[in-house]
C-alpha cells in the first residue's frame, strides 16, 4: 500500500469546532425561549392577582354600603313604625278639652282607652323590631334578667319567686336592654301578717 505524504490520519476529532458552536447556540436559544414562556407566565399571574385585589376591594366596599344600607333601613323602619304610635297618641290627646278639668267621665274614659290603645301599638313596634317586654311576675327570679328592689313575704307565691314587677323590663334578642325590676318573695306570710309590701321605686 503507497503511502501519501500529504495524508493526515484522522484521530476522531472533529475538524473544527462548528457543530459544538451549533448545540450551544440551541441550548442558548432553548433556554431563552423558556426564560420568555416563564416571563409571560408571571406577568399573567401579575395581572390576574391584581384583578383580583380589585375585585375584593370592590366586593369589600359594596358590602360596606349595603350594610350603611341596612342600617339606614332598620332605623327608617322603626321610626316610620313609632311615628304610626305617635299619631294613635296624638288623637288621644284630641279628645280632651283644652282644660283637662272639665273633662267629662266619658271624655276621662276614651283618653285612658287612647293611652292604653297607644300602649299596645307601642309594644307591637317594639317586638317587629325583636325588643320584647319582660313582665316577670310569679316567675322564678332570675338575676340575668330581674333586679331585685325589695324581697318580701307573699300569699300564694313561693319563695324565690318574683312576687311583684315594679317596672317592666325588655330584651333584644339574647340581650338585656334593661331587667326588669321586681319585689322577690320570702314565701308565705306569718298569721296575721300582710300578704306582700309594696315598693316605691320613685325614690
Amino acid at each position: 500500500m503507497t503511502s501519501d505524504p500529504d495524508y493526515a490520519p484522522n484521530d476522531g476529532q472533529p475538524d473544527d469546532g462548528q457543530p459544538e458552536e451549533n448545540a450551544e447556540t440551541r441550548s442558548a436559544d432553548a433556554n431563552a425561549e423558556k426564560i420568555a414562556a416563564l416571563e409571560d407566565e408571571v406577568a399573567a399571574l401579575n395581572d390576574r392577582i391584581l384583578r383580583l385585589a380589585a375585585e375584593l376591594e370592590n366586593t369589600r366596599r359594596r358590602a360596606d354600603r349595603e350594610k350603611q344600607d341596612a342600617s339606614r333601613y332598620a332605623i327608617a323602619s322603626f321610626a316610620r313604625d313609632l311615628v304610626n304610635v305617635a299619631d294613635i297618641f296624638d288623637r288621644a290627646l284630641q279628645t280632651l278639652p283644652p282644660d283637662p278639668a272639665e273633662a267629662s267621665p266619658e271624655t276621662l274614659s276614651g283618653f285612658a282607652a287612647g293611652v292604653r290603645m297607644t300602649e299596645r301599638s307601642l309594644i307591637a313596634a317594639l317586638e317587629r323590631h325583636g325588643v320584647k317586654k319582660i313582665d316577670p311576675k310569679g316567675e322564678k327570679f332570675d338575676p340575668n334578667l330581674h333586679q331585685a328592689v325589695a324581697q318580701a313575704p307573699a300569699a300564694g307565691v313561693p319563695a324565690g319567686h318574683v312576687a311583684e314587677t315594679a317596672q317592666t323590663g325588655f330584651i333584644i334578642g339574647d340581650r338585656v336592654l334593661r331587667a326588669a325590676m321586681v319585689v322577690v318573695s320570702t314565701g308565705e306570710p306569718a298569721n296575721g301578717a300582710p300578704n306582700g309590701a309594696h315598693v316605691d321605686t320613685t325614690a
